[in-house]
């Protein structure tokens, strides 16, 4: 049987805390942000983690070796 493969696609765009939590970029902070006021932008800065089901399929992508 092969061998499972990273999912480059997520690879790019998630990463893995120690724990295993699926950490990502906040959304709406690529372009346009002139038009974003000061806080919004602020409140955007960090990393958010996604919870539930799609953690759980992140993870699975990331780490194919079991």
């Amino acid at each position: 049987m092969p061998k499972q493969k990273t999912h480059k696609g997520m690879k790019k765009r998630f990463k893995l805390t120690a724990s295993g939590k699926a950490k990502h970029r906040t959304a709406n902070r690529g372009h346009i942000l002139g038009k974003k006021s000061g806080n919004r932008k602020r409140r955007l800065r960090g990393d958010a983690v996604v919870e539930g089901a799609e953690a759980i399929k992140i993870a699975d992508a990331l780490r194919p070796c079991r």
